[in-house]
């Protein structure tokens, strides 16, 4: 284990006097910047004023806020936020909105709908609707079942289109839920947005509900700020997380439909939505979201996305025309290229291997097995890029 005592920008310091560069934003949840100031001081201020209330009953400003940025950013149409505490939590709420909506508005659909190769979390309802396999294979008999279509890869996306519209009209299910553009424990598997604005139409002509899992994809990490933008897409109901607060706290929101969150609010206790957790809205949590929300609204953190973009297809580039390497890809600010191996997948003995090396680097870098992805700070600069990418070329020289 690696000890790390402190963090800035694009860098980890370890306490034997080592800079990392992060590579993978900490497993993809910083967005501008290790300890970035702005955040820093907004924790600072308000855990010295307000730092946990219930959230039933009560309010605070921080949560009034994030939820007031929220509806100027979001896709229009999605007028309710409701907070949790991670990705994993705000799958299992737009899951629950969705089968509540059906079931409070009188018509018992119940089948879910999701993607192969998909992750949406480790708790059971996300653990169901995601990928079986290593990931879950013990926790079976807790899963419930769901219909899956297949990934949409290139050159079978009609395939993909027609699984979505046969179970959407043959087995009326209550929702469909997908990662937009890019699964990303799947093996940062990446389609087109025409894919989705299609998987979109098809849900609109069955009325099934959609669900966009935004939990890694947000946050500027596919060229836009959510990625549904790129397919005009706006979800029924959608999951926010990781880079959220930039990365400084934990904290999810769900946002949905206003129709959606009407069959929930009556008088009648039997609608009501029962979801909750002691730090719902937690409020220091909520001032580190507003602060990394404020820094969203100055043009430059939208012009530091396209020019880590632009940066990494420059980077990447040259790695089509080596032979060691296959599926090549870029969306947005992350790259993934597949280490050719005769032992490929997420438990391909080169991954542990290949991580050792580039930590030996001062890389942090999480290879899916033989894939390796690069998915960095916004204020990673072209240099560390330089030492990213030549890392990765030390390490298929020293290990395929």
């Amino acid at each position: 284990m690696t000890r790390v005592v402190r963090g800035d920008g694009a860098y980890l310091h370890t306490g034997d006097g080592r800079r990392i560069i992060d590579a993978i934003s900490s497993w993809w949840v910083v967005t501008h910047g290790h300890c970035h100031p702005h955040i820093v001081s907004a924790i600072q201020e308000q855990a010295s004023k307000l730092n946990q209330i219930i959230f039933a009953g009560y309010t605070h400003d921080p949560a009034e806020e994030v939820a007031a940025q929220l509806m100027k950013l979001a896709p229009r149409g999605l007028d309710h936020v409701f907070f949790s505490d991670s990705g994993s939590a705000s799958v299992e709420v737009a899951l629950k909105m969705a089968l509540g909506y059906w079931h409070n508005i009188g018509k018992q659909r119940i089948r879910i709908v999701v993607m192969q190769h998909s992750y949406h979390g480790d708790t059971v309802g996300a653990m169901s609707v995601g990928a079986r396999g290593v990931f879950n294979a013990a926790y079976g008999p807790l899963l419930f079942d769901v219909t899956a279509i297949p990934f949409p890869a290139r050159g079978r996306e009609q395939a993909t289109l027609d699984a979505l519209d046969a179970a959407c009209r043959n087995e009326i299910p209550a929702v469909f839920i997908v990662e937009p553009l890019i699964l990303g424990v799947g093996g940062m598997l990446m389609y087109p947005a025409w894919v989705l604005s299609e998987m979109k139409r098809i849900c609109e002509a069955s009325d099934v509900l959609f669900i966009a899992d935004e939990v890694m994809t947000g946050w500027g990490r596919t060229g836009t700020l959510f990625a549904c933008e790129q397919a005009n897409v706006i979800p029924d109901i959608a999951c926010y997380s990781k880079g959220l607060t930039g990365g400084a706290l934990p904290l999810a929101v769900t946002l949905c439909r206003a129709d959606i969150f009407d069959a929930h609010y009556s008088k009648d206790r039997t609608r009501t939505f029962f979801h909750s957790s002691s730090y719902t809205a937690n409020p220091v949590a909520c001032a580190a979201a507003k602060a990394s929300l404020d820094l969203w609204q100055d043009q430059e953190s939208r012009q530091r996305v396209a020019s880590v973009a632009a940066m990494q297809e420059h980077a990447i580039d040259p790695f089509r025309a080596d032979p060691r390497f296959a599926n090549v890809r870029r969306t947005g600010t992350i790259t993934a290229l597949d280490l050719e191996t005769s032992d490929p997948g997420y438990l391909a003995n080169i991954g542990p291997k290949l991580q050792a090396f580039l930590e030996g680097r001062n890389l942090l870098l999480r290879p899916l097995g033989n894939t390796i992805y690069v998915m960095p700070p916004y204020c990673v600069t072209a240099a560390d890029l330089d030492q990213i990418y030549a890392g990765i070329r030390d390490a298929a020289d020293a290990l395929a």
